[in-house]
């Protein structure tokens, strides 16, 4: 609403300039109270005085319209948000705790071609996503002509197979695009059906994002999630599935009578244990209680060393009384080598290879009986073990006449039982041991119930 009006400078308003101008000025005291409850709460909303150049004509007709009221401090106080008071730290809801950091690779062991976690970009992510396991049938009819196919596994002849049948392959990578597959009859190695006859070799490289492998009749065209086998004809055989297995120990609880010594929390139970940020045990760690008869359960994780071959790829061990040593390594994809994984060093080569791929948990379950010795120190009995690789057993009551490897000499005396540091950046976890000289009497190993999985 706009009202003007306009005044002589030289003469007195008359009446009717007094009138317009008084009905100004109530129309603007009508809407400023109401203007004003949008400012300041706290200042009253008054009617504009009169200008002080100017008087009121006291003929204009004075108004008949009820002054606006003041704004009511109590109506305010009851529209206003509430008053802040302090909350009961009883029922105050907790401020959400901030996202634990991901843990991330070593730049120092990546720098030195080593992976203590999966990589995750770059050409070494690509052929580390083509590392693992596949499974399934070739299809019947199709003449495999494995017999003429050259291998290394184990003494029994390989024999070709004209119907087809289950099919377990491995591959490994050899570093820069370079990789390895062995093909298993029945299976992978350690699953109902594998036959231990000597498996297929193929070798090949990457392109893309595409293996492509070649060797005695077939060819194979690998992705992250299916393996496809062709003959020389171009017919396709079979595709194989990703496999993901699990040791059946892993994860398992310790029993009653067992005692824990890694669980993440503390290194304790070691003389020189030490601990990575993410809370798992280095390697390179001795058990400080003295063991003489005992059933250990080890949970370890290999680095991935693409570039490295043999003993230098992923090696640790479990040094029993530091004197026999159970071998770690990574022997993925490997044939079943003397100084493998499951091995007892330089001693026995394990019944079959169970390694599986680098970075993934894997277990060793060892039931050791140590030597024993006659008064004179003399031994009278030999030191004897057995063990499991990811819930297979490599090894079968075998018995030590001495020590393996570089292990101590032997004696009556105690030594402590060690996790071996041989400069790689193996990883431990979920370790305890029965003491059979305090406790019998427990099933071994302890099998991972289906609660414990979940």
């Amino acid at each position: 609403m706009t009202m003007s009006f306009s005044l002589s400078q030289n003469k007195r308003p008359t009446a009717v300039s007094a009138l317009i101008l008084s009905g100004s000025l109530l129309v603007c005291s009508m809407i400023l109270p109401a203007r004003a409850t949008f400012g300041q709460d706290d200042q009253s909303a008054e009617s504009p005085a009169a200008p002080a150049d100017e008087k009121p004509d006291a003929s204009a007709p004075e108004s008949k319209d009820p002054a606006p009221e003041k704004p009511d401090a109590d109506a305010k106080k009851t529209n206003a948000a509430p008053e802040q008071t302090d909350a009961d730290p009883a029922t105050e809801p907790a401020e959400p705790a901030a996202p634990a950091a991901e843990p991330a690779a070593d730049p120092e062991w990546v720098a030195k071609g080593v992976w203590t976690l999966p990589p995750t970009e770059g050409e070494v992510a690509v052929d580390f996503s083509l590392i693992g396991e596949y499974v399934g049938d070739l299809k019947a009819g199709q003449s495999s002509q494995e017999d003429d196919a050259s291998g290394d596994e184990s003494d029994d002849e390989s024999e070709g197979e004209s119907e087809g049948g289950r099919r377990g392959v491995q591959i490994r990578n050899l570093g820069d695009g370079e990789f390895e597959a062995r093909v298993y009859v029945g299976g992978l190695p350690g699953q109902d059906g594998y036959q231990p006859k000597k498996p297929m070799v193929l070798l090949g490289r990457r392109n893309g994002q595409t293996l492509v492998l070649s060797g005695g009749p077939w060819a194979m065209f690998v992705t992250p999630e299916s393996c496809r086998i062709i003959d020389a004809s171009g017919t396709s055989l079979a595709t194989l599935e990703r496999a993901h297995r699990e040791s059946p120990t892993l994860g398992a609880t310790p029993p009653q009578g067992a005692t824990v010594l890694f669980d993440g929390s503390d290194t304790s139970a070691f003389s020189n244990g030490e601990m990575t940020e993410d809370g798992l045990l280095k390697q390179g760690a001795d058990i400080r209680e003295m063991l003489g008869d005992f059933d250990l359960h080890v949970e370890f994780r290999i680095p991935h060393m693409p570039n490295a071959i043999d003993q230098k790829r992923g090696n640790s061990g479990l040094y029993l009384q530091s004197r026999y040593e159970c071998q770690v390594l990574d022997s993925f994809g490997d044939a079943n080598v003397f100084n493998g994984l499951g091995a007892l060093y330089r001693y026995k080569a394990p019944k079959m290879n169970m390694a599986f791929p680098p970075l993934t948990w894997q277990t060793y379950d060892v039931h050791f009986t140590a030597a024993r010795f006659a008064a004179d120190g003399t031994k009278v009995r030999n030191a004897r073990v057995t063990s499991w690789v990811n819930g297979v057993m490599v090894q079968d009551d075998e018995e030590l006449p001495g020590p393996t490897g570089a292990g101590k000499e032997e004696s009556p005396t105690l030594l402590p039982t060690k996790i071996q540091n041989h400069n790689d950046p193996v990883r431990y976890r979920n370790i305890w041991v029965i003491d059979r000289g305090l406790t019998s009497g427990i099933e071994f190993p302890q099998l991972t119930k289906p609660a414990e999985k979940e």
